[in-house]
C-alpha cells in the first residue's frame, strides 16, 4: 500500500475507527447498521476468504480501493463504479456562521430522509457514530447538512454533503463544505472526500474549494452468493 488512503476502509478500521471494526486481522467491516463498508487486509487468498465470510444473509458490503477490486469466491457483485478521491491542497480556515448547528441523535430521522432524497452516498440512521455532522435548518426543517465519515490517522473524510432541492442555489452546500473542512483542519487532520467520476459539477466545485484529485478509486457493492 503506497498511501494510507489507497485502502481507506481498511486503514480507518485499523486506526481511528478500530473500535467499530467487525472481523479479524484479515478482513474487517463496519457494523452494517452504521455503514456497509468492508475491506480485506490485502489481496491474499487468506484475506479474500475472510472477506467472503463477513456478510450474513442478504447483507451487502461496499468496497473502495485504488487498486482493482478482487471479488472472492462466495460473493457476487451487484454494482461497480469509478470514483475520484480528492484531498484538500492546504488546511481550510475555521469559519463561524449562526445558521450552522450541530446535529444530534434527535435529528437522525431527518438526516436519513434528506440523504435518501439527495443520495450523497451510503447513509444510515447511525451515521453519526462515525463523526460529527452539522446542518442548516429553516423554520425547523433540516435543509442542508455535511459531516465526517471515515477517519484514519491524520485524515478525515468529508461526507454526507447535501441540500434539499427546494433550497439549492443559496450557497448552503458551499457554506457547510467550508465549515466541515475547517473543523477537520482545526484538529490537525487533512480533509479528503470521494465523488463519482461522472459527477463533473461536484468535482469542479470541490476543485474550486481547494481540493485536488489524489487518486482514481474503484467502488463495488457485493453480497453473498445465493445458495
Amino acid at each position: 500500500m503506497s498511501h494510507i488512503l489507497d485502502r481507506p476502509i481498511w486503514s480507518a478500521l485499523e486506526t481511528a475507527h478500530a473500535s467499530l471494526a467487525e472481523g479479524n486481522a484479515h478482513a474487517r467491516r463496519y457494523p452494517p447498521s452504521i455503514v456497509p463498508f468492508a475491506a480485506p487486509a490485502d489481496n491474499s487468498g487468506e484475506s479474500l476468504d475472510a472477506l467472503a465470510e463477513l456478510p450474513v444473509g442478504d447483507e451487502v458490503m461496499a468496497l473502495v480501493e485504488a487498486e482493482p477490486i478482487i471479488v472472492p469466491q462466495g460473493l457476487t457483485t451487484l454494482s461497480n463504479a469509478r470514483l475520484v478521491q480528492m484531498m484538500a491542497e492546504r488546511p481550510s480556515g475555521r469559519i463561524s456562521d449562526s445558521r450552522i448547528e450541530p446535529l444530534t441523535e434527535a435529528d437522525a430521522a431527518d438526516m436519513l430522509a434528506l440523504a435518501t432524497l439527495t443520495k450523497p452516498g451510503p447513509f444510515t440512521l447511525r451515521a453519526q457514530s462515525l463523526g460529527s455532522f452539522w446542518g442548516v435548518k429553516i423554520d425547523g426543517r433540516l435543509v442542508a447538512m455535511a459531516g465526517q465519515r471515515m477517519r484514519q490517522t491524520g485524515f478525515a473524510e468529508l461526507s454526507g454533503l447535501c441540500t434539499h432541492p427546494d433550497f439549492q442555489g443559496r450557497g448552503l452546500g458551499t457554506l457547510l463544505f467550508r465549515f466541515v473542512a475547517g473543523e477537520i483542519a482545526a484538529r490537525g487532520e487533512a480533509a479528503y472526500l470521494h465523488a463519482y467520476t461522472t459527477n463533473a459539477p461536484a468535482i469542479a466545485l470541490y476543485e474550486a474549494m481547494g481540493f485536488r484529485i489524489r487518486s482514481q478509486m474503484n467502488f463495488s457493492v457485493v453480497k453473498r452468493q445465493s445458495a
